[in-house]
Parts: C-alpha cells; structure tokens; sequence
C-alpha cells in the first residue's frame, strides 16, 4: 500500500503504514533500552520455547548481554551521501575497542529499509575511541532499520543489535515482492531451490547464471562464495544463515550453487538478501520467503543490486 506521509505526521503514518509492526522507531535517534526490552514483550518479537524462557530473535534489540548499540549520527536527506556513526558499548558503559574478525570483518552493518527495501551491506572504519564511521546514501526517505553484527574480543558468541533511524521527506512505503522462483540482478539470474521451515534447519541452494551459462568461477566473499541474510517481514527480525563449506576446503566449488543451512525463528513471510562476488563486483539478489511451520515456499520479487558501500 502506497500512502505517502511527510514526516511531520510521521507516527500516524507508521501506525497505519506497518499495522503497529513491532520495531519501529522514533524520529530521531536509536530506540532507547526501554524501547527494546518493550519490542520482547508484545507480539511475536519475543519466541517463547516450551521452557518458558523467552528467546528474543537477534536484531530485535538495541541491547542485549550489557552490550549497546548506540546511533551516533545518520543521514538526514534521501540521495545524498552523509556519515553514519555508531559505537557499541560493553557492560562496563565504556565504548568497545575490541573485535574479534569474523567472516573477513571485524564489524559488519547490515541497513535496510522498514519496508524491506534499500539493502546495504556496510563494513565502517573504527577510530581509536571506538566510533565506527561509513558513508551512507539512502535512497529514499522514510524508516530505516540499522543492524551491527559482531563478536567482541575474547567472547565466543556473536551479537546482533539492532536500531531504528529515519530519513526526513515524503515516505512512500512499498508492498513486499510477491513470491517467485528466480532473481535477476546485474544480468545474472538467481534461482532458489529448497523449503524454508519454521523453527528447524532446511536447506537452501541458490544457483547463479549469466546470460544462460552457469556461472562456475565465484570470487570468495566475506570467507565464502556467498552471503545470505535473512529479515523477517513485519519487525525485521534478524537470522544467521550459515554457509556450507568455504573456499578451498577441497570440496566446495565455486558456484554454480551456494548452498545455506537455514533456521527461521518463526512462520510468517521473510526476506533474503544474497551477496555474491564475480568478476571483482559485489552483486546482491533479493528473495521474498514464505515460511510456514513445517515446510514453506519461496520466490522472489526480482534483484535489486542492493547496495553495498564500504565494502
């Protein structure tokens, strides 16, 4: 549903764009501590196993096990390049200078819009205060979720916090893409093959061709020949998707197919970013996922190219 809403009467338009969707943001600004415990406590944002204990997506909040994702500066017009910044601070208040490398990065930033739309992969610089810093230049105004993942030095486990930003202007939310088998971005053709599944690992293989002809030479990408993130329509909660094999492990090939073990917090409908890499470019191909609670369908609304400063 295309409604557009200035800015200016920006809560109603986010109330009526997204139906009270879980997640979205103020104006201005990261979402506070309060807001994120708040996201865990309504809807589905917040999965409860059979234990009881509630077991939060990630992406879901701005903190989580002391450490805080704290938006710093962000872009403040649609189509022009601007600084985004942002530090993590750990359980001690103190911003983090410390990072563990994971996947060739030691901080990766995924932005995208409320609407699933505007996916950026960003890889930001730290100064020496902690501070990381890209330049960003948001398409379109409007609400922008903004993801930090990362693992911090000495620990074992990963973190992905999440916060919302808005862009100022004339928002015009988009429909997410209907379901469809094949993705065409920069002239090659993405097919998915698999059945996403709610709550239990499946399987995903996506095959890449180029004017018809497999494409067999992947470049290695962030440690493998690709990069799959997953959003779930509605609060945007965040799923790793692991690779299966990596370059020159003796077994895996560089393309046609990149295979994924997948896990789905939830039913409900998602959507797949693909990054791969051929011919010294970064190419991004976007599915729409239909995930039930045994067995799901997938498609795609087509590729984007998505974006991808800072890599």
């Amino acid at each position: 549903m295309n409604v557009p809403a200035k800015l200016g009467i920006y809560g109603l338009g986010l109330v009526l764009a997204f139906g009270g969707a879980l997640g979205v943001g103020r104006l201005v600004g990261p979402i506070t501590t309060a807001d994120a415990q708040e996201e865990g406590a309504h809807g589905h944002a917040a999965e409860v196993p059979s234990s009881g204990a509630p077991n939060i997506p990630q992406g879901l909040q701005v903190s989580e096990g002391g450490y805080t994702l704290d938006l710093l500066a962000a872009p403040e017009e649609a189509g022009a390049e601007a600084p985004l910044s942002f530090r993590i601070t750990g359980p001690d208040g103190e911003a983090v200078t410390d990072f563990a490398v994971e996947h060739d990065k030691p901080m990766h930033v995924i932005l995208v819009g409320r609407d699933l739309d505007g996916y950026r992969h960003l890889h930001p610089e730290m100064r020496g205060d902690g501070v990381w810093t890209a330049p960003v230049e948001p398409d379109t105004p409007g609400p922008y979720r903004l993801f930090a993942d990362f693992v911090p030095e000495g620990e074992k486990t990963g973190r992905v916090l999440g916060v919302d930003m808005a862009v100022p202007g004339d928002y015009r939310p988009g429909p997410l893409p209907e379901p469809a088998a094949t993705a065409e971005v920069d002239g090659y053709e993405v097919a998915l093959d698999g059945q996403p599944a709610a709550g239990e690992s499946s399987e995903l293989t996506f095959t890449v061709t180029e004017d018809g002809d497999p494409v067999t030479d992947l470049e290695p990408y962030l440690g493998s020949y690709g990069h799959l993130v997953a959003l779930r329509d509605g609060d945007l909660a965040f799923a790793h998707v692991h690779p299966a094999g990596e370059p020159g492990d003796g077994a895996t090939e560089p393309g046609p197919e990149i295979t994924f073990a997948t896990r789905l917090p939830s039913p409900g409908a998602y959507r797949l970013y693909l990054d791969f890499q051929h011919d010294g470019a970064v190419h991004t191909a976007e599915f729409t996922v239909a995930a039930g609670g045994t067995e799901g369908t997938f498609g795609t609304g087509g590729g984007s190219g998505g974006g991808h400063d800072g890599h």
